[in-house]
């Protein structure tokens, strides 16, 4: 049974039989970021909120910092406007449609009932306007103007939405409309909807931009963007509300103090306040005790290692996306990290192609976890080269 043996990269290099080795050490020198900052702070219990269910996550990281039925089905009423808008930057950004596109407003979509931006059967209003009427005023006749003109129905549009639902990871989730409107099959969840709003948020942030708009005029009629929070907390600039009698009052929010990026999804309140409040104090407990930072960037080697039978004799390995952790103020001495990586490399070795772990721990929790891939590819040497490193292995 092969053992584990522990690498340490202030020594000199030294060749494995082994198939698996955990690299510790030098893996602080790499990552020379982490220092002890301030006095540990006292991180407290979560607030307990009077809603049915509710979530905060650091945006970089992912980390939940604090949950509630998390994961518990829940009806999203007007949140689901959030998916309705990524799927129609989806098509945007794709060149599907255009953002001075006229669409040509239904029946169906003027008929809406709940909030509406009040478009008029028949008439011509741009994918612009219609986009910021369903962020801005939460507009149902919008939003499925919007949906006619992606997909050519709001059925159709439907499947969009569900697709994307299932590539961001989105499985508590089930859509069966664009608007929110109550429907026994049309549900998610808390996280669910964090997913949804980092990807928002990531991926189109130039109309992310949109959901800090405090008012929008359509139709000479003016109408305030219903998120509370736009006024009381400068740190706030998005996202969505939500209510129907069923749901209550709901409020996905994002809010950025210095470099630190939280969500919070609060869902079930009895009122328009009361979801302000509760979302302020998840926000709060949030930047108060948690802090967030960039422990190593995206494709930037982490190790190099020894590749048999390559074109190149050493294989960067890094991760594909920036590594962010989040924990809470005053802990970086606590952070230790380990990379667990396959030890005999043989070329080819592919651009992305995964050959281990890097796991970051604070004391015995894990915090975050990626795959260490490839940084380059190694095509096969020559056939001296693949010769020669046959005999070494036989050797090692």
């Amino acid at each position: 049974m092969p053992e584990r043996v522990e690498y340490c990269p202030m020594k000199n290099y030294r060749l494995f039989t082994l198939r698996i080795a955990t690299l510790c050490t030098g893996f602080w020198l790499l990552l020379g970021s982490l220092q002890a900052g301030a006095a540990p702070v006292t991180v407290p219990t979560p607030p307990t909120l009077n809603a049915s269910a509710w979530l905060l996550m650091d945006y970089q990281s992912g980390r939940v910092l604090a949950k509630h039925n998390s994961n518990e089905r829940i009806e999203p009423a007007s949140l689901t406007k959030m998916m309705t808008a990524y799927a129609v930057l989806h098509a945007i950004a794709d060149g599907s449609i255009s953002l001075q596109d006229e669409v040509r407003i239904s029946e169906k979509a003027w008929k809406m009932k709940g909030s509406r931006m009040f478009i008029e059967v028949n008439k011509l209003v741009s994918v612009e306007d219609l986009l910021k009427g369903m962020i801005i005023q939460s507009g149902n006749d919008a939003s499925v103007a919007l949906a006619e003109h992606v997909a050519g129905s709001e059925d159709g549009f439907v499947q969009l939405m569900n697709q994307y639902a299932m590539a961001l990871g989105m499985k508590g989730t089930h859509f069966t409309n664009s608007t929110g409107w109550p429907d026994d099959d049309h549900y998610t969840t808390a996280h669910d909807l964090a997913i949804l709003s980092r990807a928002l948020i990531e991926e189109f942030p130039e109309h992310y931009a949109w959901y800090k708009v405090k008012e929008y005029t359509y139709n000479s009629i003016r109408q305030f963007n219903r998120n509370r929070l736009l006024w009381l907390d400068d740190r706030v600039d998005g996202i969505k509300t939500g209510h129907t009698e069923s749901a209550g009052y709901c409020l996905v929010t994002s809010a950025k103090e210095d470099e630190m990026r939280l969500i919070s999804v609060v869902v079930g309140t009895k009122s328009d306040k009361a979801r302000a409040t509760a979302s302020r104090k998840l926000l709060n407990y949030g930047f108060r005790f948690y802090e967030t930072f960039l422990l190593h960037a995206a494709n930037k080697p982490m190790k190099e290692m020894r590749i048999w039978k390559g074109a190149k004799e050493m294989l960067p390995l890094g991760t594909a996306e920036d590594l962010y952790i989040t924990i809470p103020r005053g802990q970086r001495n606590k952070v230790k990290a380990n990379m667990t990586v396959e030890t005999t490399l043989i070329a080819p070795a592919q651009k992305g192609q995964p050959y281990g772990t890097v796991n970051v721990m604070l004391g015995d929790t894990e915090i975050a976890s990626r795959p260490l891939i490839a940084l380059e590819s190694i095509p096969e040497g020559s056939l001296w080269r693949r010769l020669v490193d046959t005999i070494k292995l036989k050797f090692q």
